[in-house]
């Protein structure tokens, strides 16, 4: 019980460190996204393991809905598609695999969010560097120091921490923060 408690306290410390320290950045984050799709642009969604489970998700909850009903919003997540990333890695190299899609889908005005806890994925870093060449705006979300990440995208979030696991799911909290914030601009009784 007490491993429950003093986890569940934990996370629940970070995410206020998060709200304190991090809520200016959340906010620049989700005005490029609303921009973004205000100007009929997509966002393409990217990371490893975990944060290749958070891509999907965050991209079925602008897709689908959030909270409040509206039209879909067009975004993708890069990790789903089994044959290209497989492709993609057997001909290229595991560290193309964000790359070369981003490369196929990514056009001026998308945002590309990128998503990796240590912020060194080589792969995820690659993708970065490729939405920067086709004037993509990047996001992206991190935890510990931030890494190479941080320096690269037009925003970083930094979540203070060097737990993968509390990262995470602080992670997660933020992308519902960006749907919570995009939902108020695109939800039915706003475009009606």
């Amino acid at each position: 019980m007490e491993l429950i408690s003093a986890s569940l306290r934990e996370g629940a410390e970070l995410r206020t460190v998060v709200a304190r320290d991090c809520s200016t950045a959340i906010f620049e984050a989700a005005d490029l996204i609303t921009m973004c799709l205000r100007a009929d642009g997509k966002l393409l969604f990217f990371g490893n393991g975990g944060s290749a489970a958070d891509a999907q998700h965050l991209a079925a909850e602008f897709v689908g809905r959030f909270v409040r009903e509206r039209a879909g919003l067009p975004a993708i997540a890069l990790t789903t598609d089994s044959s290209i990333l497989t492709a993609v890695g057997n001909d290229y190299g595991f560290d193309q695999i964000f790359a070369r899609q981003i490369q196929a889908l990514g056009r001026p005005g998308d945002v590309a969010i990128a998503i990796s806890t240590s912020g060194n994925s080589l792969n995820v870093l690659e993708g970065v560097k490729e939405a920067r060449k086709r004037k993509l705006k990047t996001i992206g979300l991190t935890g510990k120091d931030g890494g190479l990440l941080a320096q690269q995208t037009d925003v970083a979030i930094m979540v203070p921490s060097t737990s993968t696991a509390r990262i995470q799911e602080c992670h997660i909290a933020i992308g519902h923060l960006f749907c919570e914030l995009v939902d108020g601009d695109f939800s039915e009784s706003k475009l009606s």
